[in-house]
């Protein structure tokens, strides 16, 4: 990544990379300044405590429909236009909610807020595109790419320490208190339009409206009904229904799509061992990402005298957090190191299998701090590495056109991983339930079956790399357009 040249053209340099740290420091902060907040916001806007689940559905569902159309608005008309305006979204969104009173505004603003989410795809495919011509796109976007998450899990333990203590300051206003990552959103939209340069988008793309319409549809549908079922539970038998109508709805989409010059999605591309297995990881690795974080939390805080759990406070769970951020931060750091020192297949590999190791490692330990910290910070140096890596790969291995929507998908399946987890994990937790003073609280075979689905997702997950061409996502010596063959092909 980082000399320190001129901002010359084609090149990925320290200035580029330093602005857009910048955007996911504070995208961090928008994933951290909530959380100690919770119970505040509940009493602010006189809600039910689990009432708060609708909120991160709703900005769940959001990001999983919007990013990919953005992306495709990004390889059509420049990416850093796009990610202008979905800042600008953001924005609006993250001062509505400072002055939202009620259940329905505020539910409406943090959904929108969800437009933050394409940030970091559209900036891996920023990247890529800066750095094609120069012959070593790919490894600049890894190692760029694996700062940006330093700068995504740094914010988030910067919002998750200030929020709090920025809303004691403030004599526990939650309007003056939801002001402060407004403030950052607003601020962040300048250091973009000043310091990012634009990508070079394909002349002559067309936006394929009907086939973003059944995608989106889809989506909806399934992510909806993963949605619906956290909250309502197993016995809403309806919500079955809708999901296998959003699959159903992929089998008319993807004949419509392959018979397209243009398509939306270029299935063609995506079919190639370079792109569906690194798809396909981000969609299992979502397991243990964005799964996991609820039932993790709950078992560092639950009685041990119930059969499992350690037992822990606030200040002691947030340590724990914050320890696995930090592992997160040097996974990152670490990636493009040993993608040079082996392979980026290799790399990718060994990362994935870090983070099978670390949840399968709780099955047999779990019953101590020490057990759980080591475990996280296993599983911590796994993910770190991925949350970059996965989209630098995709980016690498699509054609020019199409790096942001190749490197949108693997949120998109991320989240997608992360929501089927949430419900099967809410399911599961509730149906092994036993009673513990007075309440229904979750087993040890309930905690175990969470872990082992989210080292066996990773696991698997590792297994599917091995499809991958052993010289994928390497440099290559050309400047001209890369079609995912050539990049295959290329020597490490």
């Amino acid at each position: 990544m980082a000399k320190r040249t001129p901002d010359r053209t084609g090149a990925v340099t320290f200035r580029l990379v330093g602005f857009l740290f910048l955007v996911e420091l504070v995208s961090g902060i928008l994933q951290g300044y909530y959380v100690p907040l919770i119970p505040d916001l509940v009493t602010h806007l006189r809600i039910e405590t689990a009432s708060y689940n609708w909120f991160e559905a709703a900005q769940l569902l959001l990001s999983a429909i919007v990013v990919p159309v953005l992306a495709k608005f990004g390889d059509m008309f420049g990416h850093k236009r796009i990610l202008l305006i979905s800042t600008v979204l953001t924005a609006g969104a993250t001062w509505w909610m400072a002055f939202a009173g009620s259940f329905t505004s505020f539910l409406i603003a943090f959904a929108l807020q969800g437009f933050y989410v394409v940030w970091l795809p559209l900036e891996v495919a920023l990247i890529f595109d800066r750095g094609r011509q120069t012959g070593r796109g790919p490894s600049q976007t890894r190692r760029a790419a694996g700062y940006l998450v330093v700068a995504l899990e740094a914010g988030a333990i910067i919002g998750a320490l200030a929020g709090g203590r920025i809303f004691t300051a403030l004599g526990h206003d939650v309007p003056r208190t939801l002001i402060v990552p407004a403030i950052a959103v607003t601020l962040v939209f300048f250091a973009i339009l000043f310091g990012v340069p634009e990508s070079k988008p394909l002349p002559g793309r067309t936006l394929d409206a009907r086939g973003f319409a059944l995608l989106t549809l889809g989506l909806l549908l399934i992510t909806g009904g993963l949605a619906f079922l956290r909250i309502s539970g197993p016995g809403a038998w309806w919500v079955y229904l809708v999901m296998l109508a959003g699959v159903a709805v992929f089998v008319p989409w993807t004949r419509f799509e392959l018979g397209r010059k243009d398509p939306a999605i270029d299935l063609r591309v995506f079919a190639q061992p370079t792109m569906w297995p690194v798809q396909l990881t981000a969609g299992l690795v979502g397991i243990s990402l964005l799964g996991a974080q609820a039932p993790l939390s709950t078992f560092a805080g639950a009685d041990p005298k119930s059969g499992i759990g350690l037992g822990l406070d606030a200040s002691s769970i947030s340590n724990i957090i914050g320890a696995y951020l930090v592992s997160m931060i040097i996974g990152a750091l670490l990636f493009p190191f040993l993608s040079r020192w082996s392979s980026p297949r290799i790399a990718l590999i060994v990362a994935t299998f870090f983070v099978a190791a670390g949840y399968l490692a709780f099955v047999p330990f779990h019953s101590t701090v020490t057990s759980t910290f080591i475990n996280m910070a296993v599983a911590g140096l796994g993910s770190g590495a991925l949350v970059g890596a996965l989209p630098a790969a995709a980016a690498a291995a699509a054609p020019r056109g199409q790096t942001g929507v190749a490197t949108a998908l693997t949120n998109t399946t991320k989240t997608i991983g992360g929501s089927f987890a949430s419900a099967t994990f809410a399911i599961v937790l509730a149906s092994t339930g036993i009673l513990f003073a007075g309440k229904m609280v979750p087993s040890e075979g309930g905690y175990l079956t969470v872990f082992t689905i989210c080292g066996c997702g990773a696991l698997v997950a590792a297994l599917l790399l091995f499809l991958v061409p052993k010289l994928a996502f390497a440099d290559v010596e050309v400047e001209s357009d890369l079609t995912p063959d050539v990049a295959s092909n290329a020597k490490v």
